[in-house]
């Protein structure tokens, strides 16, 4: 349970800077060579994901395995573009949050 509080916590704050058009967001985007049109839908399935997850530990179980799954694949997709743009200064962070997707999907199968 704490897992999937921590990756609540994360992709909640992560998809609010998405929302906020943070500096920072906005700097990462531009350093991986996205548009900034794509950070607000990838902060939307950000948001989704944090509310399966919630659902999951409601009583929803699954709601909680479709979101940790999915969130598991939103952040395998982070590290290949990372690495594909060999943005490898910022990898740490979408490591860290597909650690966390993959452990609250590994907790709740």
């Amino acid at each position: 349970m704490i897992v999937e509080l921590v990756t609540i916590a994360l992709n909640a704050g992560a998809a609010t800077a998405d929302f906020a058009g943070a500096g920072f967001v906005r700097d990462n985007a531009k350093k991986l060579g996205m548009s900034p049109g794509w950070i607000l839908p990838l902060g939307v399935l950000k948001a989704a994901g944090a509310l399966g997850l919630a659902a999951g530990l409601a009583g929803v179980p699954h709601v909680g395995v479709a979101a940790a799954g999915g969130l598991t694949l939103f952040f395998v997709g982070a590290v290949a573009l990372h690495v594909q743009r060999r943005a490898l200064r910022n990898i740490v962070y979408p490591a860290v949050f597909l650690g966390f997707a993959a452990a609250s999907l590994v907790s709740q199968w």
